[in-house]
């Protein structure tokens, strides 16, 4: 009932951006607001107020980072989740397990995020992990689940005036296009997959992309050729897997 309180919220009160719109995503280390981009993608929970006053200073969009599809026990909010709504551990991420997106309390915690986001300012939020339906997530979600929760969360952050980007999750982009203003890709170039976010160049949305490099000294070289192969339109950027405060851009 409370979300239909909120869904007169109108699209013009929320971010739209468009193609090219240039961005720095850092999730870890102090985090350096001096670059010229239009948007800073930083961490919910971690980011202090200075920092995110400080780009509020200076004009920039705030998107907030926090993980819609995974349970992480060290955020503080980590014990309200309820035990059989934890699955399986993602792999390769040490103290994170998928969440059952069909449970009301996981749902009611990602609502209280998202009144979070307003609360710090937040001008538009990157939930991760929303495709835990392909992943072996302990639940059995089916496709249809991930649909419904995707949008859940798109509408819910749409209600509180907040813009949203659809995180990876490439085999439902055509059907969560229309639900979300923005999306944000990892190594679609490497894994010959981009073509698949062109619902939302087509629509006049933009695709943040990321390409990785294990070691920072090689990233000149991946951008040689990144910058000239990637999708008309994507804001693409070379990045450590830390997301830390490197910046290389393509122009």
């Amino acid at each position: 009932m409370l979300l239909s309180l909120f869904a007169c919220v109108p699209s013009s009160e929320w971010w739209a951006p468009a193609p090219g719109t240039t961005w720095q995503w850092q999730l870890s280390g102090d985090v350096d607001t001096s670059l010229d981009v239009e948007a800073y993608d930083i961490d919910l929970f971690d980011t202090p107020d200075r920092a995110l006053q400080s780009l509020r200073d200076d004009g920039r969009v705030v998107i907030c980072y926090f993980s819609a599809g995974s349970h992480e026990d060290w955020r503080d909010d980590a014990g309200d989740f309820p035990d059989e709504a934890l699955g399986e551990p993602l792999e390769g991420w040490a103290g994170e397990r998928w969440l059952d997106v069909r449970d009301a309390t996981v749902r009611a915690l990602m609502e209280a995020r998202l009144d979070h986001a307003v609360d710090r300012g937040c001008d538009a939020v990157e939930p991760d992990n929303v495709d835990g339906y392909a992943n072996d997530n302990g639940f059995g979600l089916e496709a249809d689940d991930q649909l419904d929760y995707n949008r859940f969360l798109a509408e819910a952050a749409h209600a509180r005036g907040l813009s949203v980007g659809l995180k990876n999750d490439l085999d439902q982009v055509r059907n969560l296009e229309p639900d979300f203003d923005w999306a944000l890709n990892e190594e679609c170039m490497s894994f010959d997959e981009c073509g698949r976010l062109d619902p939302f160049t087509d629509a006049g949305k933009a695709v943040f992309h990321v390409e990785y490099v294990d070691d920072w000294s090689a990233a000149e070289s991946l951008a040689e050729t990144a910058c000239a192969d990637r999708p008309a339109g994507f804001s693409t950027l070379i990045k450590t897997w830390d997301l830390g405060s490197e910046f290389l851009a393509c122009e």
